[in-house]
């Protein structure tokens, strides 16, 4: 699996992609590498939070669709980025809301 070709979907690769990378390959330093991806995410300029919040929406999207290929390493992938998304951007643009109002 190419996790940077996930990250960057049909656009070109950002220099943060390499550190989520890191964090994907190396799941169990995973928890030391979030304050370095969140730092770098708060200089990516104008359009950067978009394409970087996007990469990581692909990846738990990813996941979703390939959650019974090899359960233990989507979980991972979905993890990292739900947890990035959610510190870098206050929530989760995948959400599941509610039914019925809960």
């Amino acid at each position: 699996m190419e996790y940077m070709d996930i990250l960057k979907g049909s656009g070109e690769p950002m220099s943060i992609y390499a550190d989520i990378v890191r964090c994907l390959e190396n799941f169990q330093a995973f928890p030391f590498f979030i304050e370095p991806v969140y730092r770098q995410s708060l200089s990516l300029g104008d359009d950067g939070p978009d394409r970087l919040r996007f990469a990581l929406v692909r990846l738990q999207v990813y996941a979703d669709i390939h959650r019974y290929e090899d359960m233990e390493q989507t979980q991972k992938i979905k993890y990292v980025g739900q947890v990035l998304e959610k510190v870098i951007f206050g929530g989760l643009m995948l959400e599941q809301q509610p039914e019925n109002g809960e």
